[in-house]
């Protein structure tokens, strides 16, 4: 099945209706032919077709590139040198797949052929052309060899972008790793000689309990001791393991808004200061999962995230420029993710409220009272 989709493809899908735009350009070497006469039209109009194939293998034949342009290059000279000189623009299809060439050597080469393409019939019709001819075709064939350097310097850019992402996301996921050993080493040297010392402990409280009950009892209150003390230990290595910000999951989300064509504007106290893990966490989620709704339903261009933090609550505002609630399908109890945000933010007591209008606006209000009930309970 997937080979068969691929046969019906006329262009590569993933492109969109670019390639077909550019065939627009193709309608005037077709309306210059009209005006031959015989074999002479009919040869043309032949030529002119490959030439429309070749266009269309060349975003899909990678290994016969060369072959391609190598045929536009000749269909662009017999033309030009038989018929007008003015089908030399059609070198402007050649020049864009020259610029795909990464090798320096491919591309120099390619180049090479191309300019003598374009410049030969020049020179074979010099002595034909008037002024008004050269003023005409001088100026777009300056264009036209400055293209492939242009589509190259394009192409060289994509390709960073791509490895810089790439990047990124193995440095996420190194760092992730290297936080998971982390954990495991500082858990392993926290509680391993803790929990072997307790287990030796409880065998020695076993045997004391008939023989020696009141060592049985000092070693039974020595085990706790040192089970409160693994407890302090934990709960200090929780607490000094890095926890999700408000402020740093605005960024991420500011990423993953812009790859979508959609702009973000924060503002507020986005950095929270004193408010609790447990709270800048659960908002962070709700804040990527508001994100990942705008994107796939909203049809929003912009984006605006409040904060505002008072006294007694945290009033985190998100709003969008889309379709709103009713037209993107999106349910105020049901899917979409708003179910887990409402049960988030249940957990510290939170409200989340949405409204239609012009877009979409979900309030979520957290109260600051939870960071008492988390000191009290610590």
């Amino acid at each position: 099945m997937p080979l068969a989709r691929r046969k019906t493809e006329i262009f590569p899908r993933a492109l969109g209706f670019s390639p077909y735009v550019w065939l627009v350009y193709m309608v005037i070497p077709l309306f210059n032919m009209a005006y031959e006469r015989g074999i002479k039209m009919v040869l043309g109009y032949a030529m002119i077709a490959v030439f429309i194939v070749s266009y269309r293998q060349l975003f899909f034949s990678e290994r016969l590139t060369a072959f391609w342009l190598a045929v536009q290059m000749i269909i662009i000279v017999t033309l030009s040198v038989l018929y007008l000189p003015f089908y030399s623009f059609m070198g402007f299809f050649t020049a864009n797949f020259i610029g795909n060439y990464q090798d320096d050597r491919k591309f120099r080469i390619a180049f090479a052929a191309f300019v003598v393409s374009i410049l030969l019939p020049i020179l074979g019709n010099i002595r034909h052309l008037t002024v008004s001819d050269y003023l005409t075709l001088v100026p777009f064939i300056m264009i036209m060899l400055m293209t492939p350097f242009g589509m190259r310097s394009m192409n060289v850019r994509k390709q960073l972008e791509l490895q810089l992402n790439e990047a990124r996301e193995q440095i996420e996921i190194l760092v992730k790793k290297e936080e998971r050993l982390r954990i495991a080493r500082d858990l392993h040297d926290t509680l391993g000689h803790t929990l072997s010392l307790l287990t030796l402990k409880s065998q020695l409280v076993q045997r004391l309990t008939d023989k020696d009950p009141e060592k049985a009892r000092l070693e039974a209150r020595e085990m706790e001791e040192t089970s409160r003390a693994a407890l302090r230990q934990v709960r200090e290595l929780v607490s000094d393991m890095r926890t999700l910000t408000v402020a740093e999951e605005i960024e991420e989300v500011r990423s993953i808004l812009h790859s979508a064509d959609i702009t973000l504007e924060s503002e507020g106290d986005t950095r929270l200061t004193g408010i609790p893990d447990l709270t800048q966490n659960i908002l962070s989620m709700c804040l990527k999962e508001a994100a990942t709704n705008i994107i796939k339903h909203s049809r929003a261009t912009a984006c605006t995230i409040t904060i505002r933090k008072g006294t007694s609550d945290v009033r985190m505002v998100i709003r969008d420029n889309g379709v709103g609630l009713e037209e993107s399908g999106q349910s105020t109890s049901q899917g979409n993710g708003l179910k887990g945000m409402f049960e988030r933010l249940a957990l510290i007591d939170g409200t989340l409220e949405l409204s239609s209008s012009g877009g979409t606006e979900l309030i979520i209000t957290v109260p600051i009272i939870i960071k008492g009930k988390e000191s009290v309970t610590a």
